[in-house]
């Protein structure tokens, strides 16, 4: 186990599961007590061990380049809003709303998948499971997305048992609440001032915010233009990166589920540098949510700092997914 500071700055600790997966109690304890301080400090961690093969990885990247790479006109026909299925193109989300600040919209365009099991319930199949709609030019990224979130629903299980672990609660705390969960996949697209121009003042990739559920998996690249973390003890970060890992965040929810011992990551995704202005990046983005009318309820003292009333789950993150849609 290992983990990036600087100064005073975030500790972001670097977690290899298999001992989580494959070790002793001892080791288990370990890790737990590892993920409890970090996700008590700047919501984040990087996660190895996860068996996730970089092929799969590159490859949905490949697939998706070639989606965005094709002419405006040809991804409008996939054209969605936020929290929709398809494409989300220019200007259509400005993330720090969020947190109540008006900025330009997000330097980014965004491929957007979700799970594609229908629900029992007509109505929460109506909002929530809204089929996939695969770009036709791209026959690829269909069954690559499908073993990516194939894989990405494995991991976020084990997480969740982690992190029911590191609680000193059940395993199955958090993950019994996902057996048919509204998890959500963006693929976004970071390209350079060469296709987005010149970012206005106060622009960004992506603006600050926190996420707005459970757990997120991140699948990053390197770059000037890239994730930065913010803590109160060392303000807005670059964000440690290995090829290898994930970067884990937790969301308003499960901070709200833990009564704030844990912090919801808050982060942002800076502009095309301006001495390197052509950059461009992709993040593979999954967002682990529960099943829909799960109530949260804050875990009680000891474990949680402050109590919150109920709430669904689901009308939460309505709710949240409204406040960042521009138009």
């Amino acid at each position: 186990m290992s983990s990036t500071s600087s100064g005073s700055g975030p500790r972001i600790p670097t977690i290899d599961l298999r001992p989580w997966l494959d070790g002793d109690e001892a080791g288990r304890q370990e890790i737990a007590r590892t993920v409890d301080a970090a996700l008590g400090t700047a919501g984040f961690l990087l996660v190895t061990g996860h068996g996730v093969a970089p092929e799969l990885r590159a490859a949905v990247r490949a697939a998706a380049r070639a989606f965005f790479a094709l002419p405006a006109q040809a991804k409008q026909r996939y054209e969605a809003k936020v929290g929709g299925r398809g494409w989300l193109g220019p200007g259509a989300e400005a993330n720090g709303y969020s947190e109540g600040t008006e900025t330009p919209p997000d330097l980014k365009e965004s491929l957007t998948f979700a799970t594609h099991e229908p629900f029992a319930d007509p109505v929460v199949n109506a909002e929530w499971y809204a089929p996939n709609v695969w770009p036709a030019e791209i026959p690829e990224l269909r069954p690559l997305c499908e073993e990516y979130l194939a894989r990405m629903a494995e991991l976020e299980k084990e997480l969740l048992s982690l992190l029911g672990y590191a609680l000193g609660l059940e395993r199955d705390f958090f993950s019994r609440h996902m057996d048919h969960p509204t998890y959500g996949f963006n693929i976004n697209w970071y390209p350079g001032t060469d296709v987005v121009g010149e970012p206005a003042p106060g622009q960004f990739r992506i603006g600050p915010h926190t996420d707005f559920g459970t757990v997120t998996i991140l699948d990053r690249q390197a770059g000037k233009g890239g994730l930065q973390v913010h803590t109160d003890e060392g303000g807005w970060e670059d964000a440690p990166y290995d090829p290898a890992a994930f970067t884990i965040n937790i969301g308003d929810l499960m901070a709200r589920w833990t009564g704030d011992r844990w912090r919801s990551g808050r982060h942002r995704v800076l502009p095309p540098p301006a001495d390197a202005p052509t950059e461009e990046l992709m993040s593979l983005v999954y967002f682990g949510e529960c099943t829909p009318g799960t109530t949260v309820e804050s875990v009680p003292a000891p474990v949680g700092r402050v109590t919150y009333p109920p709430v669904d789950s689901h009308v939460y993150l309505r709710d949240k997914l409204d406040s960042i849609t521009v138009g």
